[in-house]
């Protein structure tokens, strides 16, 4: 891994054939059978413990600041120059496995944080590097996570039927090997690229089994990774309200929306921006035009406050439903203030 050759390869493009060998590969052979190495320096449990925390913190920062925060932005330079030296040191296979996983999902964060403020390339070597290293971990159940985070950004790049493959090979590697909170969100991002691909019988068996399965995991188990504990029924209701919008059934996305539980703005600052970009999209569609406003200027309040191009999207969505009031003053003007504060076109 250069990683100074990798950033500076940067670009915006998406290509969903890039994932095409990657995937393929983690899907025969998902583990590595052995992980040690003799190198520089001893690497020990401590190095370990402070990966952690910087991932922790990474994925704290991504929440409240968005992506294009430098704090977020903070992971690459963890990467850069606390993971690569430790890489090349000395380990046994027990060490190797666990520092593996851990930069695994330093790139995973990485990759996230380059994907929410549109640098997809970017993301894309990230992710692709993170599924290796967790095959160099024998880690699989982190390797179904890091598959569906790419499948989650080729769904927002428009490749859903792809998503869809990816998800699914991703449920069926980890089987048996993954804990139900892993598994369940993984049929999540499913159910959310079936709904992409308008298939709504599809999605809702997808959004069941993800259920069912979030209703089999146990918080004091003691054997779920720190990774998946942000996915609770709330999270999985809000998802499903996203569903049904994007099937456009702003009934079934309300009754959804009904059952998530408020999120603390302060953490979840962007997914609760989003959250109220996709209820009021949901009530233009049951024509409530009064209503759907006063959650886009919510939404636009909270969004101002984060580096995010992807929650960006979700107010052009947002933008999109409001074509049949397009010459109402109140529109006119909700329009002219994305574009000035958001800079998010008509």
């Amino acid at each position: 891994m250069n990683r100074r050759d990798f950033l500076n390869r940067t670009g915006s493009g998406f290509a969903a054939s890039a994932f095409t060998v990657p995937v393929t590969r983690w899907l025969v052979t998902p583990a590595d059978e052995t992980a040690d190495h003799e190198g520089g320096g001893q690497v020990g449990r401590a190095d370990l413990d402070e990966l952690r925390e910087a991932a922790d913190d990474a994925r704290r920062l991504d929440s409240k600041y968005g992506g294009g925060n430098w704090k977020a932005n903070s992971v690459t330079a963890c990467l850069d120059h606390r993971t690569g030296p430790l890489l090349q040191g000395s380990f046994s296979d027990e060490i190797g496995r666990e520092l593996f996983s851990v930069t695994a999902e330093l790139s995973r964060l990485a990759g996230w944080t380059a994907f929410d403020v549109g640098e997809h390339e970017v993301a894309q070597r990230h992710f692709i590097q993170a599924l290796r290293l967790a095959r160099a971990g024998g880690d699989v159940q982190l390797g179904c996570y890091v598959l569906t985070t790419m499948a989650m950004q080729s769904l927002m790049r428009g490749f859903a039927s792809e998503a869809v493959d990816m998800t699914q090979g991703a449920f069926e590697r980890a089987k048996g090997q993954g804990v139900p909170r892993v598994l369940a969100f993984t049929k999540l991002i499913e159910a959310r690229a079936h709904a992409r691909e308008n298939d709504p019988r599809a999605a809702s068996r997808a959004l069941k089994a993800s259920e069912d399965l979030l209703g089999q995991a146990k918080d004091d188990s003691g054997d779920e990774p720190a990774w998946i504990d942000f996915y609770h029924h709330a999270r999985l209701s809000a998802d499903a309200a996203e569903v049904f919008r994007d099937l456009k059934n702003p009934k079934a996305a309300l009754g959804w929306n009904q059952q998530a539980t408020a999120m603390p703005t302060g953490v979840f600052t962007r997914s609760v921006g989003m959250r109220l970009a996709i209820v009021g999209t949901a009530h233009l569609q049951a024509r409530d035009l009064d209503r759907g406003l006063e959650l886009g200027n919510r939404s636009v309040d909270i969004l101002a406050r984060v580096q995010s191009s992807r929650a960006k999207d979700y107010v052009r969505e947002f933008n999109a439903a409001l074509a049949p009031w397009r010459r109402e003053p109140a529109v006119r003007e909700f329009v002219h203030r994305t574009r000035k504060e958001l800079g998010v076109a008509a």
